[in-house]
């Protein structure tokens, strides 16, 4: 097993939740195949799951969604890794903004690719909500069986109906800090009503960032910026933002788990995060429908 990381602050939280772990903390261009083998004391075609999400800035449809960004050329290391190492099974996660429009033609290229690696490859749309994960978050989910071993990738089936905001903090012990609005935000979050956007209360439409959660519904997708001071998820009831530990439940993470630093550090490493409980879901299907079925 090896984690593969170059953030230092997801590098440090990462160890402080799974200290058994060994982490390479660096750029995945300077990873070899030898030292990811030797790290993680495997052998070419041992591996079982390679598990990846290259940063998916460039795609997004909340950005200015490049061909060139520098951050989507990342995926080259990311099959240089599977190409050398041969796992039997792969996982990659993406924002749904590389599948719609022009930015289709990355997706077909990147499939192509993978398929080029010696990998019967499947991409697709699975929304968290359906996973119990109290939160709407669609991401595309792609996975990749190798070619010898004569096995269809599959994703699994949706498991649950959406988990509201109410029934996710049922047992929340500890609310902590909160943020609160500033500016003009300030001056009209008390009229916002669950599921409302605080752009319907300004003259101009601004503060689109900014809504409250309805509590008989999942959350909107958590985004790595929503935790700024003018960019706010919005408590259902309190006039302020949510807490680190709500978000947490909304995003599928014990309360147990910890993260390094303060407020904006933890919502990024939230906010940039594929849910547990997806993840799960995914994990489990992979162990029961590929993984069991290899002599």
């Amino acid at each position: 097993m090896l984690a593969v990381e170059w953030d230092n602050n997801a590098v440090e939280t990462f160890r402080l939740n799974f200290p058994d772990v060994p982490v390479y903390h660096g750029d995945i261009a300077k990873l070899t195949e030898a030292e990811c083998a030797e790290l993680a004391g495997i052998g070419v075609g041992d591996l079982d799951v390679f598990d990846g999400s290259p940063p998916c800035q460039g795609f997004s449809t909340a950005g200015k969604r490049k061909f060139d960004d520098p951050r989507n050329g990342l995926f080259k290391e990311y099959a240089r890794l599977i190409q050398e190492l041969q796992p039997k099974v792969f996982v990659m996660e993406n924002v749904t903004g590389m599948v719609k429009g022009y930015m289709k033609q990355a997706y077909l290229e990147i499939m192509r690719t993978l398929r080029g690696c010696g990998y019967k490859a499947k991409g697709q749309v699975l929304n968290a909500m359906y996973y119990n994960v109290p939160q709407s978050r669609q991401r595309v989910i792609v996975i990749g069986v190798r070619e010898d071993l004569g096995i269809e990738p599959t994703h699994p089936k949706p498991q649950t109906r959406p988990v509201t905001v109410k029934e996710a903090w049922k047992e929340v012990k500890e609310t902590g800090e909160r943020l609160y609005p500033r500016g003009g935000l300030k001056n009209i979050v008390h009229k916002i009503k669950q599921g409302e956007s605080a752009s319907k209360y300004h003259p101009k439409g601004n503060y689109f960032g900014t809504h409250r959660l309805s509590y008989n519904k999942p959350s909107g997708t958590i985004i790595k910026t929503a935790g700024a001071t003018m960019n706010l998820l919005l408590h259902p009831m309190i006039d302020a933002g949510i807490s680190i530990n709500e978000c947490k439940l909304l995003a599928s993470f014990p309360e147990s788990f910890v993260f390094v630093g303060g407020y904006k550090e933890a919502w990024a490493r939230i906010g940039n995060s594929v849910p547990p409980n997806l993840m799960r879901a995914i994990a489990e299907n992979i162990k029961d429908n590929i993984l069991s079925k290899i002599g």
